[in-house]
């Protein structure tokens, strides 16, 4: 068993036009959207009588995708959460940028709140949280170069291991394509 990639993360928002406006000004780019409803959504999700508007955002680089959800039926009859940094569960959601000051500056414009301060952590990165829509949480972080964190803060990892998984996404994608043409061969 392999897995190959985190596809997408999904965030369930009340007003989703505002959401996806949120996203696209940030610079996602749209890659669809469309309702679901019927039998199959309700065996999937666990809810009965699902009818939901899905739309699928992308990062410029294609390598993440976050997914904008709007429940019709049935609806949650709770508010909005704004949860503290600590509160168990998904926090947040981290995108890299080139300029964080620029980034932050454009969507404070927007309204956007910075729930703390821009921080530098030991000349590895910068970085900062603000509160995206509907309390999803936009964490902010832009590395020094040949810096990256995996595991715990401050663990730094040798920029050849992002060389060794565009690697292996590479041979993935040949294999798919090996496969394919076996497939479509009469």
């Amino acid at each position: 068993m392999k897995i190959h990639r985190i596809e997408h993360v999904g965030v369930i928002v009340n007003d989703l036009s505002a959401a996806k406006a949120f996203f696209l000004d940030f610079g996602l780019e749209l890659q669809g959207e469309g309702e679901v409803e019927g039998e199959w959504v309700d065996r999937i999700v666990g809810l009965k009588d699902v009818k939901a508007t899905s739309v699928m955002l992308q990062a410029p680089d294609g390598q993440a995708n976050i997914e904008l959800v709007k429940f019709y039926r049935p609806s949650d009859e709770n508010d909005i959460q704004q949860p503290a940094a600590n509160t168990l569960g998904i926090r947040h959601i981290a995108f890299a940028v080139d300029d964080i000051e620029a980034v932050v500056a454009k969507l404070k414009k927007k309204g956007t709140e910075l729930v703390g301060e821009i921080q530098t952590y030991e000349d590895s990165y910068k970085l900062c949280y603000v509160r995206g829509p509907e309390g999803c949480n936009v964490h902010l972080i832009i590395w020094s170069a040949g810096q990256r964190i995996s595991g715990q803060l401050g663990h730094k990892v040798a920029l050849g291991s992002v060389f060794k998984t565009a690697l292996s996404r590479v041979k993935d994608i040949h294999a798919l394509c090996v496969e394919n043409a076996f497939e479509n061969t009469p």
